[in-house]
């Protein structure tokens, strides 16, 4: 059980689970067209043991118990997000009917059970048809983007509570086109530049067309590390420098200040889109609240590599199942830090969780959220506008690259009989929430 108390958070603070659709859904059937983790799983050496999302938790099929699971953990909210290739198959074009329809339900069934609905539109899987036209790196898809959340507005947009357009754009421009990591696998120092200005112009495009729909209450989630120096050289405070503005500010300053950072245009100079200046303030339009990500920090060192500005290294801390420190002052930090420098817009964070090994008994994951919610007291104590935090995740699920080998879900999955199992930390949420949600805060 947690030590803390959610009268702690006050009484509009929301607490809520997330996931997203390919790492949960399955149900690759019913008019589903395919995306591009599909062919980037179906590819060998590019995810462990060969694993795929074609079946993943059956999400499609099991939300219902999903959903009860979430209400009963006393959960304010459900983060989930919409698959592109599920209501467009082809990216842009004719409109699955059934796709709608799955949504309708899923939707309904939160709203039956008190669950607010957080979507966020862009996970990760793009319509491969899309792909074929350049994907991010074309600068179409801003405008293809932009008619998908038209189509989600008009559907959806009256019963949810949130709408966030994209999440983690560095995973979607750097960590996948130039890293090559994940779909669509580049590493390509021109393909990340486009993609990088792109994935926030088309942001900024759906903005516009999810409000010109009516949608309400509108974001991006940006996942942002603490980055830190190896040491105290002058080299090493050089390359933490480069990694702050690789890995965050060019996602927050392009976002909420309208320009990128200096070191990162004089790094990409040769390769950005021409006239990307002109986009800016489209890039930057006006938000009613950022979502912020937060798993670990970055341990930064001079490279010896040429052309690598940079190079991360392995921390002392404590570390997760997948190998990241857990730092839960960095989280403090971090919203402190945008609360302070960037915005006061208010604050979620949309993610925050830990890998660990097999099994229902996950005391260090008890520890690990206990630890970063004191971390977000202490920063709404510092004054920062932080409104709610999401658990990553519900359920163990398809973690990308890492395959089913990595589990950071507080309810366990058998994926051979999709027995749902909630863990100690499921539990340590379910006492937190309910027994205090009961609590009038109008009392004294």
């Amino acid at each position: 059980m947690f030590s803390i108390d959610r009268k702690d958070f006050g009484p509009d603070f929301t607490f809520g689970v997330a996931t997203a659709a390919y790492q949960i859904e399955g149900g690759q059937r019913d008019g589903r067209g395919p995306s591009i983790w599909d062919s980037f799983s179906a590819t060998p050496g590019n995810v462990h043991n060969g694993d795929t999302g074609a079946v993943a938790c059956n999400h499609y099929e099991l939300w219902p118990q999903d959903l009860d699971l979430i209400r009963d953990g006393g959960f304010d909210a459900y983060r989930f997000s919409f698959a592109w290739p599920r209501l467009i198959p082809e990216g842009t074009g004719a409109v699955n009917q059934a796709g709608v329809d799955y949504y309708d339900r899923l939707v309904d069934g939160m709203l039956e059970r008190g669950i607010k609905p957080y979507a966020t539109l862009y996970h990760w899987d793009l319509p491969s048809a899309l792909q074929d036209k350049g994907g991010w790196m074309n600068r179409d898809i801003a405008s293809w983007f932009a008619d998908y959340a038209a189509l989600v507005a008009q559907k959806f947009g009256d019963r949810l509570e949130a709408t966030a357009t994209i999440n983690e754009p560095w995973c979607v421009a750097f960590l996948s086109h130039y890293l090559g990591a994940h779909a669509p696998g580049y590493r390509d120092k021109r393909a990340a530049a486009r993609a990088m200005h792109h994935v926030l112009f088309a942001h900024g495009t759906a903005i516009d067309a999810l409000r010109a729909n009516g949608a309400r209450n509108l974001g991006i989630v940006l996942n942002l590390e603490k980055s830190e120096p190896a040491s105290d050289k002058p080299e090493d405070l050089a390359a933490a420098d480069f990694g702050d503005a690789v890995f965050n500010r060019w996602y927050i300053e392009g976002v909420l200040k309208g320009k990128y950072p200096q070191r990162m245009t004089e790094w990409l100079a040769d390769y950005l889109p021409a006239n990307y200046q002109d986009d800016m303030a489209v890039v930057s339009r006006p938000l009613d609240w950022l979502g912020i990500n937060y798993y670990t920090r970055g341990l930064y060192q001079a490279s010896t590599k040429p052309g690598v500005p940079a190079e991360q290294v392995k921390g002392p801390l404590e570390k997760t199942d997948i190998g990241w420190e857990i730092y839960p002052k960095g989280l403090s930090d971090l919203l402190v830090r945008v609360s302070n420098d960037y915005t006061k817009l208010p604050i979620y964070v949309t993610e925050n969780g830990m890998a660990e090994v097999e099994g229902s008994d996950d005391p260090r994951r008890v520890k690990y959220y206990e630890e970063h919610l004191k971390a977000v007291l202490n920063a709404r104590a510092q004054g920062a506008d932080v409104r709610g935090y999401f658990a990553w995740s519900l359920l163990d699920n398809y973690e990308w690259a890492e395959g089913y080998n990595k589990r950071f879900g507080i309810v366990h999955v058998d994926y051979e009989t999709q027995q749902r199992t909630p863990k100690a930390s499921y539990r340590a949420f379910q006492g937190l929430l309910p027994i205090q949600g009961e609590t009038d805060f109008r009392l004294p």
